[in-house]
């Protein structure tokens, strides 16, 4: 199947090996990575050391068991199984039965165009039917194609994580958890619980009024990143202004004043260097943060659109706790503030010793929490 083809394409890749996902884990922020990628990349910590997300970058304490005792994946690993059960069309892959039981070569399988769901196996339609009359019941059949994919995606169960063979059908609000059946008989009986289809209709308005609040708060970033775009650029010009006004009074009495205008342009491109220096500061910031929502945007759409109700409950109480901890970091208060620069040329009919080429003024800014501080500078040349 062609890659523009897969609906889970985007999701199914790991963003450090960028290859498909193998055992993906899950942070605190819902970006997922391969087990492997993220012990590579936290090779020299330790349990208990609170570390960045790779993608992100928000802190997050490695687990006293290490990281494989992270979450599993759910969902990632979901969009794994079912893009890998339908990546080979029909003409492209032999029975897997008829594999198994005849050793003469391969030219002589037949082919798979069938996809049985409960065995996860491509059958030949002579092989397939056998599945048709079980005595537990009939299996799940599905010709193989290009539609497979989506429809695997939504029929696959979701399976246990306590009892690997027992699939989910019930949420423990206690808990925030999916359980199976034998789960709510053991440990959950006095809990309050409910159904999985249901309980994922009453988490989706909420997944979706986060969704639609970081949508907004997507645009505010941007527009708070290209306001500090617009505003170094309009420092630059008014450095470049003043590097033009600097060196027109410094040539009526060059040879007199070369060291004082060579110290104006000095501060001038410190100016600059400072000002470059802020910009980058803030954007960064801007940018980590236009990340997290996008990704969270990403995530919460894939999850709503393509996701199974149990994928819906499983994420949706550590969705909410994100999107809020997103919306709460108010990012748009990060701003850049340039300082104002102007160069006022001296009347040489009234020259100083102190003010032979004229002044030079810098409103300049220094980085408080959040914000920038305006002090100013005025310089006699």
């Amino acid at each position: 199947m062609a890659a523009s083809a897969s609906v889970a394409s985007d999701w199914t890749t790991c963003s450090i090996c960028l290859e498909v996902f193998e055992n993906p884990k899950s942070l605190p922020c819902i970006h997922g990575f391969c087990l492997k990628c993220l012990e590579r990349y936290f090779k020299d910590n330790s349990p208990g050391d609170e570390v960045h997300c790779p993608l992100c970058r928000k802190l997050f304490k490695i687990p006293s068991d290490g990281l494989g005792s992270l979450q599993h994946h759910f969902f990632i690993q979901h969009l794994v199984d079912a893009s890998n059960a339908s990546s080979k069309s029909s003409d492209e892959v032999g029975c897997e039965v008829c594999l198994e039981e005849n050793e003469a070569s391969s030219e002589q399988i037949p082919a798979a165009t069938i996809y049985c769901i409960d065995c996860e196996q491509k059958l030949c339609e002579r092989c397939s039917r056998p599945h048709k009359r079980f005595a537990g019941g009939a299996h799940q059949l599905k010709p193989l194609g290009a539609e497979l994919e989506q429809e695997l995606i939504q029929l696959r169960g979701s399976y246990c994580d306590k009892h690997k063979d027992k699939q989910v059908e019930l949420y423990c609000y206690d808990c925030k958890e999916n359980i199976c059946v034998l789960c709510f008989a053991v440990k959950h009986r006095n809990h309050n619980s409910g159904e999985i289809p249901e309980v994922a209709a009453t988490f989706r308005p909420g997944i979706e009024e986060d969704d639609k609040q970081i949508i907004h708060a997507i645009s505010a970033v941007r527009q708070q990143s290209e306001q500090a775009k617009h505003n170094v650029n309009e420092c630059l010009s008014q450095v470049a202004n003043a590097e033009k006004l600097v060196l027109e009074a410094g040539e009526v009495i060059k040879r007199l004043v070369d060291s004082q205008v060579s110290e104006c342009l000095v501060k001038l491109q410190s100016v600059k260097s400072d000002g470059a220096k802020q910009v980058e500061i803030v954007q960064e910031q801007l940018q980590l943060a236009l990340v997290a929502m996008e990704s969270f945007h990403t995530y919460s759409r894939e999850l709503l659109d393509k996701g199974r109700p149990s994928d819906v409950t499983r994420a949706a109480s550590e969705l909410h706790k994100r999107a809020t901890e997103l919306l709460d970091s108010d990012v748009t208060s990060v701003q850049y503030l340039p300082p104002h620069v102007t160069f006022t040329p001296v009347d040489v009919t009234q020259l100083t010793c102190l003010q032979l080429i004229g002044r030079l003024t810098v409103d300049n800014t220094e980085n408080a929490p959040g914000h920038y501080v305006t002090r100013q500078h005025v310089y006699a040349v």
